[in-house]
């Protein structure tokens, strides 16, 4: 049955927010906006570090419109909630979210989305970890590894692209969705795009971040 709801996604650009979306679009949503989240600077998004121009480059691809705000940790719910209260005043009911069975993302999800008096929806709330991942190659979408946790991988694995055989590779205990911030991912092609995102790996970095968490990175420039 077809939602006719008005969504915004928040969008990380990679595979579980490919898929919940492309699950979401199924299901009938109206999808007005990607809303990604980039740091202080604006050069690349949270988390998964992709410069702006790529994420716009996908969102084109995808013939969706792209909301990009910029927030350090300390600012980040408020800018993410002023974001949301501006889709829910355009008419916007609901934000789509592509977390799988974190439990404290989900609450803070609803948190942020019920202060907007937004609701927030979950696609691939609780489906298998590795069904997602089977059903993400079943539709043919292309993704390229663009940042690895250096506590579960080595930098082997950044850069790649994300297929079974890069899953294949994975050490024991390290999850094939990531789910656990094991590595992040930038979907480039799929039955969604209009073109693929034309892109390369210009180098790898490391990153030794001291906030909100201390911890070791391998990045993935892309250009």
């Amino acid at each position: 049955m077809a939602h006719a709801a008005r969504a915004f996604f928040s969008w990380s650009g990679g595979k579980d927010s490919m898929l919940a979306l492309h699950r979401a679009l199924d299901a009938g949503w109206r999808v007005e906006a990607l809303l990604a989240m980039f740091d202080e600077s604006g050069e690349r998004s949270r988390s998964h570090a992709i410069p702006p121009a790529l994420m716009r480059a996908q969102a084109d691809a995808l013939g969706l419109p792209l909301v990009m705000r910029r927030a350090g940790w300390a600012d980040y719910e408020a800018v993410f909630t002023d974001q949301l209260r501006a889709f829910a005043a355009q008419g916007l009911t609901h934000g789509l979210f592509g977390d799988i069975d974190l439990q404290p993302h989900r609450d803070w999800e609803e948190k942020v989305c019920a202060a907007a008096g937004l609701q927030a929806v979950l696609p691939l709330w609780q489906a298998p970890r590795r069904a997602l991942v089977d059903e993400l190659f079943a539709l043919g979408y292309r993704a390229r590894v663009v940042c690895v946790d250096g506590r579960f991988l080595d930098a082997s694995f950044c850069g790649r692209e994300f297929d079974e055989r890069f899953v294949a590779d994975l050490p024991a205990g390290v999850d094939a969705c990531g789910e656990n911030g094991e590595f992040h991912t930038f979907v480039v092609d799929g039955p969604r795009f209009a073109a693929p995102v034309v892109h390369r790996v210009a180098a790898l970095h490391e990153l030794r971040p001291t906030a909100p968490a201390p911890g070791h990175y391998i990045v993935a420039e892309l250009q």
